[in-house]
C-alpha cells in the first residue's frame, strides 16, 4: 500500500461551475476511487480560488460585496459533490479557510528567508481573465491566446520571486522524470518554456489595484500577495502547512505520490512556478502533473467569459450523472481537445450502458431465472478457453496500465472488452438451445448450460467490480443485479433506462 494525494486546480468563482471543471472533478474522482480500490491509503482535495481580481470585478458588476458573491459561487463548486458523485475528502476555499491564509503567509517568508523576493517597479500587459502578465510576442494578435480579449497595460512597483535562479534545477527535474508531466507533449511544451530562459517573475499587486481583495503581503500593507502564488499554495496549505503537523507530514512530505490534475492553459504555473516557489521554501515538490485539453461547443473553448459554459447540473438533471460520467471518461482523448454535444453524450450511453452492459445483466440474470429458478450457477474449476477468459484475466492489469497514463479512454476501453466479449459469448454459447436440449434429456447439455451461466455471472461481477471508479453508483446497481442472497438472484431489473435528447440550455 502506497500514500497518495491526488488535487484537482481551484478555480475562479466569478461564475457558477461549467461542464470543463466538471471533467476535471471526474478525472481526479476516478483516480482518487482506483486506488482507493486498489489498497492505498488515499487523500483528494479539491476547493474555490476566491481570492482573484477578477472575483472582486464580477462582484462590482453585481454591485454586492466580494465576500457575498465568492461565498454564494464556492457553494456551487461544493455542491457538484452530489450531483457528479465526487468523493472528495477535502475542499479548501482561500478566502475563508484559515489553514489558507497562514499558509500562504508561512510560504512567503520561507521564500523571503531564502532571499528569493525583492521588490521593483514593473511596466507590463495583464490579462485579468488569466490574472497572468504576457509579453508582447506571447499574444495573438494582440489579444490574450485564452480569453481573446486586450490586455491592461499596468505600470506600478511589486514584489517579484527568483524564478531564474532555479532555471537549472527545473530542466534536470523534469528531464531525469523526478517531476513526471503527461502527456509527453506538455512534459515537452514546458521544458521548451524552461530553456528559452525564465524570467523572475511579480507575486505582489498594489492594494488598491487588487481592490483591497486577497491576502496581504506580510509586512507591506500596501502590496496583496499575487493570485496564483496564493492559490498554488492550497496544495499544501489544506495539509495545515502553517503549523508542520501530521497530515502535512503524512500527505505530502512522506507520500509516494503527489499528483496534480490541470488543464491545459495553466501548465507553466504547476510545472515551472509552482515547483521552483517550493525549492526555494525547502519542501518536498509534486510527483506528477497531468494535464488535460479542453472540452469545447462547436469548436470553441467553454467558458464564462466566452458565453458557452454549459452547466454540468442541468446535464445530470435531464440525463442523470452516469451519462455525463461516462462521456467524460469513454470519450475524452488523453490528447486533444474533445467537443460536447448531447447527441454524442446520448448515444454513448445508449451504446455502453443501456445496449452494451444493461442487456448483457438484464439476459443472463433473466436466463437464471428462466433456466435455474433463479439459483446461482457454479463457476467451471477453469474458464473455457477463448476470448472472453482472455480479456477477464487482464483487465485489472489493463484498467491499471491506462490509469497509471491517465487514458482513461484505454482504461474503460480495456473494461469494456469485458462486456463486448460477454455479449458475443451468449450469443456463440446460445444458452436457450442448450436449455432446450437440457429439456430432452441431454445431461451434459445441461452441464453446459450452468457453466455457461456462471461464466456470464463472473463476468459481470468482475466488470461491476473494475467499474467503481469511473460510475459508482451505476456499478453498486450493477453488484446487486448479480449478488446472490441465500444462493438465488434478485429478479431482474432495468439498470440504464433509455433516455431521450432534449434541448439543453448552455447558458448560465
Amino acid at each position: 500500500m502506497s500514500i497518495r494525494y491526488i488535487t484537482t486546480a481551484i478555480p475562479y468563482v466569478n461564475s457558477k461551475p461549467h461542464v470543463g471543471f466538471a471533467m476535471e472533478l471526474v478525472e481526479a474522482d476516478v483516480m482518487a476511487r482506483h486506488w482507493r480500490h486498489r489498497g492505498h491509503d488515499v487523500r483528494f482535495l479539491t476547493g474555490t480560488d476566491d481570492n482573484s481580481l477578477k472575483n472582486a470585478i464580477a462582484a462590482e458588476a453585481e454591485g454586492i460585496p466580494a465576500e457575498e458573491l465568492v461565498e454564494r459561487n464556492a457553494a456551487a463548486f461544493y455542491d457538484l459533490r452530489g450531483p457528479l458523485q465526487i468523493s472528495f475528502d477535502d475542499f479548501i476555499r482561500t478566502s475563508a479557510d484559515p489553514r489558507h491564509k497562514a499558509g500562504v503567509e508561512r510560504l512567503w517568508r520561507a521564500t523571503a528567508a531564502a532571499g528569493d523576493l525583492y521588490r521593483k517597479h514593473y511596466q507590463g500587459l495583464y490579462c485579468v481573465g488569466c490574472e497572468q502578465f504576457y509579453t508582447e510576442s506571447e499574444l495573438a494578435d494582440g489579444l490574450c491566446p485564452e480569453h481573446l480579449t486586450a490586455p491592461q497595460l499596468v505600470n506600478e512597483e511589486n514584489w517579484f520571486f527568483k524564478l531564474s535562479r532555479y532555471e537549472d534545477q527545473l530542466r534536470e527535474l523534469i528531464e531525469s522524470g523526478r517531476l513526471r508531466i503527461e502527456p509527453p507533449g506538455r512534459r515537452n511544451e514546458v521544458l521548451g518554456f524552461i530553456k528559452g530562459g525564465l524570467q523572475d517573475f511579480s507575486i505582489s499587486r498594489s492594494t488598491e489595484r487588487a481592490r483591497g481583495w486577497g491576502i496581504e503581503v506580510p509586512d507591506d500593507h500596501d502590496q496583496v500577495i499575487y493570485v496564483w502564488w496564493d492559490a498554488l499554495g492550497n496544495y499544501i496549505t489544506a495539509l495545515d502547512y502553517s503549523a508542520g503537523g501530521a497530515a502535512y507530514r503524512h500527505w505530502w512530505t512522506e507520500s509516494d505520490v503527489r499528483t496534480h490534475v490541470i488543464g491545459k492553459g495553466i501548465v507553466r504555473f504547476h510545472a515551472v512556478y509552482w515547483p521552483a516557489m517550493l525549492m526555494s521554501a525547502g519542501e518536498q515538490l509534486p510527483t506528477t502533473i497531468f494535464v488535460h485539453d479542453y472540452l469545447t461547443v462547436e469548436g470553441k473553448k467553454l467558458g464564462k467569459s466566452l458565453g458557452n459554459a454549459i452547466d454540468p447540473v442541468a446535464i445530470v438533471d435531464q440525463f442523470g450523472a452516469d451519462s455525463l460520467r461516462w462521456w467524460l471518461v469513454r470519450e475524452v482523448p488523453r490528447t486533444g481537445d474533445a467537443d460536447f454535444t448531447v447527441e454524442r453524450l446520448v448515444n454513448r450511453y445508449h451504446e455502453d450502458l443501456s445496449n452494451g452492459l444493461g442487456n448483457l445483466v438484464n439476459r443472463t440474470v433473466s436466463m437464471i431465472h428462466k433456466y435455474r429458478e433463479g439459483l446461482e450457477p457454479q463457476l467451471p474449476d477453469e474458464l473455457p478457453d477463448g476470448p472472453l477468459a482472455d480479456v477477464i484475466s487482464t483487465v485489472a492489469s489493463a484498467v491499471d496500465a491506462a490509469l497509471d497514463n491517465f487514458d482513461f479512454r484505454r482504461a474503460t476501453g480495456a473494461l469494456w472488452a469485458v462486456v463486448d466479449e460477454a455479449n458475443r459469448f451468449v450469443v456463440e454459447v446460445s444458452p436457450w438451445n442448450l436449455a432446450k436440449a437440457a429439456k430432452a434429456g441431454d445431461a451434459d447439455a445441461d452441464v453446459k448450460l450452468g457453466h455457461s451461466l456462471a461464466v456470464l455471472l463472473h463476468a459481470i461481477r468482475v466488470v461491476a467490480d473494475e467499474l467503481v471508479p469511473f460510475l459508482p453508483d451505476a456499478a453498486e446497481r450493477v453488484s446487486a443485479q448479480v449478488r446472490a442472497v441465500d444462493g438465488r438472484l434478485p429478479a431482474p431489473q432495468p439498470l440504464f433506462p433509455r433516455i431521450e435528447e432534449s434541448t439543453l440550455l448552455v447558458s448560465q
